[in-house]
């Protein structure tokens, strides 16, 4: 951006007061307010110096280099909207987003990080949620982020950079951890993965706290030791691009023919079939929906234990427990 564009930077200023103010009124930081302040010091904008919208013909590239002014400010308004933007798409396929800062703000604060936690980020995405990391923790070396993809990893250390921000960027298989930063007070995934790599109870803390999307949930795990983690999904849904690398499993179709219309619109259902995908057909994860008084996502939780794991309804010992990957 051009210093002709110190109207954009006050745009992008107004901008950003009207996020936090939209996401403080949802209520999401009473818990833990500190995390309004990292929000509205760390410039959004900075991190999605161009990003994808969904149109009509495909998709829309927005940009802050466009020579038009109209469309700059499109660009800085976006930027700032409290949605998902879809920042690589690769063949007509998203492979990276920066998520919806209403849904960080919910997780940021879901994670309970204290002053000197040792944070590992995995999947660093533009690098926007290490940057609020790093402004509530005061000092980047307590905060690592971690992408397979080398272009993400070096745009996300040039966006940190434009904002003055300098937490520890890694290139490599979030799966796996960063085993060479370890022990981590605190684990957070933005990224959709098929089950809780045993490498990250190993990288933690006894008594660290892991979240991470699951079946299009979260989890929040409470790590005992390298062998033992335990916790509920929070209540809300949360959508993410999957992750790429080692232990990714293609997700197979579900066939939801035989069942109830109503069934298959809501999404708690949705989020049963997905958690037992592969253990329960759906006839029977229906069955036991409606049995079980059409349970939402808080009431499930998951244990790793061992060599094993396991998502469970109400109780980790049973009746209801079915194996994850």
């Amino acid at each position: 951006m051009g210093a002709h564009d110190t109207d954009i930077e006050a745009l992008a200023d107004a901008a950003r007061a009207a996020l936090v103010r939209e996401i403080d009124a949802d209520g999401a930081w009473a818990a833990d307010p500190v995390w309004r302040e990292a929000f509205a010091a760390v410039p959004r904008h900075l991190f999605v110096p161009y990003y994808y919208v969904a149109g009509a013909r495909g998709y829309e590239r927005r940009w802050a280099e466009t020579p038009d002014r109209e469309a700059r400010e499109r660009w800085v308004r976006g930027a700032y909207a409290d949605e998902p933007l879809a920042t690589r798409l690769r063949d007509g396929e998203l492979v990276s987003s920066s998520s919806q800062p209403s849904l960080m703000a919910r997780m940021l604060v879901a994670l309970r990080v204290e002053d000197g936690d040792r944070v590992l980020e995995v999947g660093a995405g533009t690098g926007y949620n290490a940057a609020l990391l790093a402004h509530r923790l005061g000092a980047g070396d307590l905060v690592t982020t971690v992408d397979l993809e080398p272009e993400i990893t070096e745009s996300a250390r040039q966006h940190l950079a434009a904002a003055g921000c300098h937490p520890v960027v890694v290139t490599g298989d979030g799966a796996r951890g960063v085993p060479e930063r370890a022990p981590f007070d605190r684990i957070i995934a933005t990224c959709e993965l098929p089950t809780v790599p045993r490498a990250w109870l190993a990288q933690c803390r006894p008594g660290a706290r892991l979240l991470t999307p699951l079946a299009t949930g979260l989890l929040a795990l409470t790590v005992r030791d390298a062998e033992h983690a335990e916790g509920r999904f929070l209540p809300g849904a949360a959508f993410f691009v999957p992750l790429r690398g080692e232990g990714r499993a293609e997700p197979e179709g579900v066939c939801l023919a035989g069942l109830p219309g109503r069934a298959r619109r809501q999404e708690p259902f949705r989020f049963l079939l997905a958690l037992t995908r592969g253990t329960l057909d759906p006839q029977e994860a229906y069955a036991l929906w409606e049995r079980e008084g059409e349970p939402g996502r808080g009431r499930y939780g998951v244990t790793v234990a061992g060599g094993h794991t396991w998502a469970w309804l109400d109780d980790p010992q049973g009746p209801y427990v079915w194996p994850l990957p």
